[in-house]
Order: structure tokens, then sequence, then C-alpha cells
């Protein structure tokens, strides 16, 4: 995290009582999430104690963006806070937060927010029930591990859940973490991940793929054509949404999609469901934004039911 960034409490920009001055912090998962959270607390003012991480990548991480911090067992790095910070997987967090419950030690007047787009408030009920006071920050962004991930954090949305009476709170502190907060529904918490999944991790595959298939085509440098291409179209996308989109499928080009298929299945056939999935979702928002007419979208259609069914020549 840059030495030189204040704080927003200290800059002035978030209300001075919204939360405590300075908080007790432990991180349970110090991996590639928690550690950067921990990190930016540390630098808006906050003093992480302990923090939890099993693996050998989480001690070193912690090591590195968390100096002079002890790693402990979970259930002592709870004691040890007066905010803890849960970045642990989706699927776990549920059963982290009920076991600890079941040990006794959440306490009032704890605070305990989850890293997690998937969850609400919901599933730290147990802790709430022992008087902690439960958030959702969700940092809309993507952590690789990587020495720019402090950066990126810089200006990051947080997708925030909380009790109405707690959302200052729940705000400071994105705010001090260096994000920018947004309220999210507790109902729509998990259509608002799917969402980011789908930007997101399903972006990173089809890029993936694109080079890929452009190595076998003999281009050896994928990058190099991809890069100014993906950009532009990424911009397209985020300004003009479905209006912005090219390529044979806005013109109804059904014989250089039928031509697709039939090469895909040939040199890569493992890419021809995914083309034929993007394919047949890139058709039916083309059809519903009017980028294309209903006589030029139903043969686009009718050939990627055939390539579903096994025909990529499409015999309708």
């Amino acid at each position: 995290m840059p030495a030189a960034r204040r704080s927003p409490r200290a800059a002035g920009l978030v209300p001075a009582d919204a939360a405590p001055a300075r908080l007790r912090v432990g991180v349970v998962g110090a991996g590639r999430v928690g550690a950067v959270l921990g990190a930016a607390l540390t630098a808006a003012g906050h003093d992480v104690v302990a923090a939890a991480g099993l693996s050998a990548a989480s001690a070193e991480r912690a090591a590195r963006l968390l100096p002079g911090v002890p790693l402990l067992p979970t259930d002592e790095v709870v004691t040890a806070a007066d905010l803890v910070v849960l970045a642990v997987p989706d699927d776990t967090l549920a059963g982290l937060v009920a076991g600890l419950a079941e040990t006794g030690v959440w306490r009032a007047g704890q605070l305990a927010f989850h890293t997690s787009g998937a969850h609400g408030l919901a599933v730290l009920t147990p802790a709430a029930r022992a008087g902690v006071l439960p958030l959702a920050l969700h940092p809309a962004m993507t952590f690789s591990g990587a020495d720019e991930d402090a950066d990126r954090l810089v200006g990051a949305p947080f997708g925030v859940t909380s009790a109405p009476e707690h959302r200052p709170v729940a705000e400071t502190l994105a705010l001090e973490m260096g994000g920018e907060p947004f309220f999210v529904a507790e109902d729509d918490r998990r259509l608002y991940h799917a969402a980011l999944v789908t930007g997101a991790n399903h972006l990173v595959t089809l890029v993936a793929e694109a080079a890929d298939l452009l190595r076998t085509a003999g281009v050896v440098e994928p990058a190099r054509v991809l890069t100014p291409l993906l950009t532009a179209a990424l911009d397209n996308g985020l300004r003009r949404g479905d209006r912005g989109l090219t390529g044979p499928v806005s013109r109804g080009d059904v014989g250089t999609v039928r031509d697709h298929l039939e090469t895909l299945t040939e040199r890569a056939p493992g890419s021809v469901a995914a083309y034929v999935a993007m394919a047949q979702r890139t058709t039916e928002r083309a059809l519903a934004a009017g980028r294309l007419k209903r006589h030029e979208g139903a043969p686009l259609l009718d050939l990627l039911a055939d390539a579903r069914d096994g025909d990529p020549a499409g015999s309708r």
C-alpha cells in the first residue's frame, strides 16, 4: 500500500464518529484478499494484531503485507480483535462463523465483516446473536496474489450490505480501505455476485480460450493481436452495451458462423460448446436490442441448436 496515502478519516472525508478511531483488527484468512485488506486497514490507522492462515502462501503474504503480525489459531485471532475480517472461501464461511459461535469467542461490541460477494448478512447470524455488529464488505476487484493487488484496491468499488443503522460504519470502513462503497440489498447479493463472476472470471476464460485458438492457428504472440481488439471491445461494451456488438452474429452471417463451427469441430473440439453457448446468447441479445431482425436471427439460432445436437454443419 502506498506509504503516502492518508485515510479518509484523517483527510476529513468521513465522520469522526462513524466508527471507532482505532480498532484492533484480526484477519481470518490471510490470503490474497485478507492480507491486502489488513494492510489497507493498517494504512488507515488501525492496528492489525493477529492473523490466521493455513497455507505457506498465506504465511508468505502475511509476512510481506502484515510485517510483525503473528499468525495464530482462528479462535485466538477473534478473541484478540475489536474488528474481525473474515476473508475465507464462500463455501467455508457459514461453518466458520457457526463454529466460532459454538466456542463462545464472539463477544458483544465486536465488529465483523466478511469479504464474500455471494453472501450477505444471514451468514453472520451466529455472531450477531452474540452481540457482534455484522457487515458484508465485498471489494469488486480481482486479486491474483501479485504486488499490484494493493494498488488495485485504491478506488475499487465495495459492495456493502448492512442493517440501515450500521451503514455509516460499513461505508466508513470501505472508504478507509481506499474503496468506493455502494449498497447491495441482502436479497440481491447472489445476483450481484453472479454478475461479477460473469464479467470478470468468465472474461479471463474467454481471453485465454481466444489466445489458445490463435496459437493453434500459428500466431506466436496472441497477446499482441488480442490486446488492441479486446481493449476496444471492452470499451464498446461498457459505453454502448449491446449497441457495441460487432462481428458475424451482429451481421447475421450464418455462413461464417457455420464455418467457425466446422473448423472448431475439426481443430479445437473442446472449444465448440463454449462457442455455441456464447453465440446463442449473443444472438438472443442482438435480437432483443434490435441489432438483428427476427428473420436474420432465426437461422443463426437453428444452426446453433443443430450444433448443440452434434451437427456443426446445420442440416436443417
